[in-house]
């Protein structure tokens, strides 16, 4: 672990009032964020961001974290910011998160996720927040992270433009269909969540990237974790659950089968973009524990490729991948290239 104090952070820390407050590093993620618990003397705790410029940029989690205050879901609450050196102190949400309560915890799990799920139906009733869109154009360069990183570190040579083309024919029915679209926070999953009081209270960390789009993707995000299992019947009676809930949202009219196929959809597209960033922060930013998860999000990918809706995707791979680097038990076997 770091634990060298970035420059600057006591100076801020002093005009935010904290002067006196001891600071303890935090194992980092795969960003280039640092976070530091700070305790004051008489034990209050806060969390101190450092998301330093050029590489980061705190303003987006800083619009995003207001937002959803001002909009009845739980973000930390924002003491200060000082955006321009890439500090923010916000409220510390404490240590139990989703992930290790339901592994010490297995008979909860079901009610955590429910719990996660009706913050999903809550955030989706609500109006689209001042985010960007989830545009065709992002969904294609975020896919294009495995032909760019995955591919070569595995010594193939793919058809790069049928990649593409078989990702547009694929997402072109789900374009209409997030129009107005719901806010989509993009990282929703069991190690950004955070127990606050009880089971069903939950905080919500890591909302940054949040972009206007399809309710299925964090739903997709949630249930099909690169972190952790969640088992089929989990990830069924969930879905269940989010459908129940909006359709009586949407006081019945709600489409199942299509819902499903879009889940699918962009499954296929977050786990095959998922991919190409492990790969990515093992090639690029030295961080090859990542690799690790890449079985299970395969496996992820394999199931939502058989739905007919990825039809040309599931063609492209036939066509591109060998059978033997498709089976997630081996997916990391024989040689990466160097």
């Amino acid at each position: 672990m770091d634990v060298i104090i970035p420059e600057g952070a006591t100076g801020f820390l002093h005009k935010a009032g904290w002067a006196d407050a001891a600071i303890e590093p935090l194992p980092g993620d795969a960003s280039f964020r640092r976070y530091f618990r700070v305790r004051q003397a008489d034990g209050r705790p806060a969390m101190l961001m450092h998301a330093p410029p050029p590489r980061e940029n705190p303003e987006p989690f800083l619009r995003a974290a207001r937002w959803l205050d001002a909009n009845g879901l739980r973000a930390p609450v924002i003491h200060a910011d000082q955006a321009e050196a890439g500090f923010v102190l916000l409220e510390d949400f404490g240590d139990v998160r989703v992930r290790e309560y339901v592994e010490a915890w297995p008979d909860d799990e079901a009610a955590v996720y429910r719990a996660a799920i009706d913050t999903l139906l809550a955030l989706h009733r609500l109006p689209p927040g001042p985010f960007t869109d989830y545009s065709l154009s992002e969904y294609l360069r975020e896919v294009r992270l495995f032909t760019e990183w995955y591919c070569p570190a595995r010594g193939l040579y793919v058809d790069v433009q049928g990649w593409t083309a078989a990702w547009e024919e694929a997402l072109a029915p789900l374009l209409p269909r997030q129009r107005p679209g719901v806010t989509v926070l993009r990282d929703y999953h069991a190690e950004n969540i955070m127990l606050l009081e009880g089971l069903e209270a939950q905080g919500l960390l890591d909302f940054q990237d949040a972009l206007v789009g399809h309710p299925a993707y964090d739903l997709v995000s949630l249930l099909q974790d690169a972190r952790r299992d969640v088992s089929p019947e989990i990830e069924a009676a969930m879905f269940d659950h989010y459908c129940r809930g909006a359709s009586a949202a949407a006081g019945g009219a709600f489409d199942v089968d299509t819902f499903l196929a879009d889940y699918a959809r962009l499954g296929a597209q977050r786990n095959a973009k998922i991919v190409g960033i492990f790969v990515r922060l093992w090639k690029r930013d030295g961080k090859p524990r990542y690799l690790d998860l890449i079985p299970r999000v395969w496996a992820q990918l394999e199931r939502d490729l058989a739905h007919p809706a990825l039809a040309p995707v599931a063609a492209w791979f036939a066509a591109n991948i060998p059978d033997d680097l498709r089976d997630p038990a081996g997916v990391l076997g024989g040689t990466f290239a160097a």
